[in-house]
């Protein structure tokens, strides 16, 4: 199965199923690990964003079990966010290596993204903490799993049609609040708020796609350069809370004021191009948006 819901199908089975199956390719990643642990970890905590995605649709038909389920994955996934963390931490210092202006700088920016490997190798080398936190993760799935298969919905397509049109319309609201944020500010916080309905918009479009694949596919690619955009803002954040915490770890003073004004310079370019990019994902208004979901709806079902 696919990350999608059919309306030709029983809403409560397709969402049972819909979620079962990102808790089980969790399970498998995090139990198999085909591309080693780190590797792992990090698709298995993209099952739980694209679960909470899913269950923040549905909030107002099933209040209770988005609340405690949200609590469970939102939690889960945390305890396995340092070790994500330090790999994002290595693939944001290789990123600013591809935008470098001076030789000194990419010196700089090369010592430190090899330190910052060598920092991700030795937490993961720590196999104990590491492997007790899976052990938890592996073990919340299947209370989550549990929860899941008692969760039940009106099945009548037309109401169907309408709860799902809500949920868009709410999801469309809060990122078009998440825009208007960020509008006139560098708070990373508001950065990444954005970031995540942007995720969820994706993954929303990804779970109704057989509705208009063509058009959802379209929207889904904009979403997505918006996601990617802000995935190395908020990365950059993360290298510039690691500097105020332990500015000890990056050696030379020189080394760290090549980063830290690196760092300045991408944000800023990222920023900029963030709010270009999320204003044409959100151009269309959410109650004709959410209303076109309800009509392709009632259409197929």
């Amino acid at each position: 199965m696919s990350y999608h819901i059919h309306p030709c199908e029983n809403f409560t089975q397709e969402f049972r199923a819909v979620g079962t199956e990102q808790l089980r390719l969790a399970i498998a990643a995090l139990t198999e690990r085909p591309n080693g642990l780190l590797e792992a970890i990090h698709d298995a905590r993209k099952c739980f964003k694209r679960l909470r995605s899913l269950y923040r649709l549905v909030a107002a038909d099933a209040p209770a079990f988005r609340q405690a389920e949200n609590t469970r994955i939102r939690s889960m996934a945390k305890t396995l966010s340092t070790f994500r963390d330090a790999t994002a931490l290595v693939e944001v210092s290789q990123y600013l290596l591809r935008h470098v202006e001076s030789n000194e700088e990419r010196a700089a920016l090369k010592r430190i993204s090899k330190m910052l490997a060598a920092r991700r190798d030795k937490l993961a080398a720590d196999e104990k903490p590491l492997e007790e936190s899976v052990a938890t993760a592996i073990a919340t799935c299947g209370q989550a799993l549990g929860a899941l298969s008692h969760v039940t919905f009106e099945d009548d397509g037309d109401r169907s049609a309408k709860h799902l049109a809500k949920g868009w319309r709410r999801m469309l609201k809060r990122a078009a609040a998440a825009r208007d944020a960020c509008k006139e500010t560098t708070d990373a916080h508001l950065f990444h708020e954005l970031r995540k309905r942007c995720q969820d918009y994706r993954y929303d479009l990804d779970l109704l796609q057989p509705l208009w694949p063509s058009a959802m596919h379209a929207k889904r690619v904009e979403a997505t350069e918006v996601v990617d955009l802000l995935g190395h803002h908020n990365d950059l954040a993360l290298l510039s809370s690691l500097v105020s915490e332990q500015p000890e770890l990056f050696g030379r003073s020189e080394d760290l004021a090549h980063l830290l004004s690196a760092v300045i310079v991408q944000q800023g370019a990222l920023r900029q191009a963030t709010l270009v990019a999320a204003a044409s994902v959100f151009r269309d208004d959410p109650m004709d948006e959410s209303r076109k979901i309800r009509l392709l709806w009632q259409d197929a079902a």
